[in-house]
């Protein structure tokens, strides 16, 4: 079950996404010693270069990963750690170290698998259980790397899937698949603007079945937070 916030702008989108985030963080860290976050490119990193720095948390016992990546360079304009990189970390005790990040100089095949045994490493587990997925949504629908119409959105065995076709540039990406979406104990989008608008109803009003709408966290809890723009539909 998704539950709907509207507010009024994105900067209250910034507000209550913290808001969020700080508490989501505070009790993992109470409950478990660690605070698993997945962090997505786009609107989302304008966002929280904004937002985490008013954030009251524990930053040593965070561990970021992303809920899609880039088979790029580190310092390629279209590298989401690369931006976060430059952008978020200088702003808040975060250490790079802290980043689970894809192996430089191997294919989007490679660097899945990789990525899938790092992940492994860090939640010393094969169930990649996040407290919290912060998603975006792109005006097709999709989210991470999870397109419309693709093989991918039946993708049950991996937990991190190649893709190579993917229609948005660059073509070669790595992405979290369903399975671990839908395992984490939270997922939050945060959606702004009117060109967002027809996609939030077809995807929360209408019940279409594109790739967003297929986030329902099994266990946890799906929050859309949306504008007055983006929720003018609803």
């Amino acid at each position: 079950m998704s539950t709907i916030i509207k507010v009024a702008n994105e900067q209250e989108i910034i507000k209550k996404l913290s808001s969020y985030i700080e508490k989501i963080s505070n009790d993992a860290i109470l409950n478990r010693g660690k605070f698993f976050v997945g962090l997505s490119g786009g609107s989302v990193v304008k966002y929280l270069c904004e937002g985490l720095p008013q954030v009251d948390t524990a930053w040593d016992k965070w561990i970021v990963a992303f809920c899609d990546e880039r088979v790029v360079p580190e310092d390629s304009e279209d590298s989401t750690f690369g931006t976060y990189n430059k952008q978020l970390i200088p702003k808040i005790g975060l250490d790079r170290k802290q980043f689970v990040v894809i192996k430089q100089g191997i294919s989007a095949s490679e660097a899945a698998k990789d990525y899938t045994e790092k992940l492994a490493k860090v939640f010393e587990s094969d169930d990649f259980k996040f407290d919290l997925l912060l998603l975006g949504m792109g005006p097709d629908g999709h989210t991470c790397s999870l397109f419309p119409n693709h093989p991918l959105l039946k993708e049950t065995f991996l937990k991190v899937a190649p893709i190579t076709d993917s229609p948005k540039p660059p073509q070669e990406r790595i992405t979290l698949t369903y399975p671990v979406i839908n395992n984490a104990r939270n997922c939050i989008f945060a959606i702004s603007g009117a060109g967002k608008a027809d996609m939030v109803k077809r995807i929360l009003k209408d019940k279409e079945d594109l790739p967003a709408g297929k986030v329902k966290s099994e266990s946890g809890s799906v929050y859309w937070i949306v504008d007055d723009a983006a929720a003018k539909h609803l």
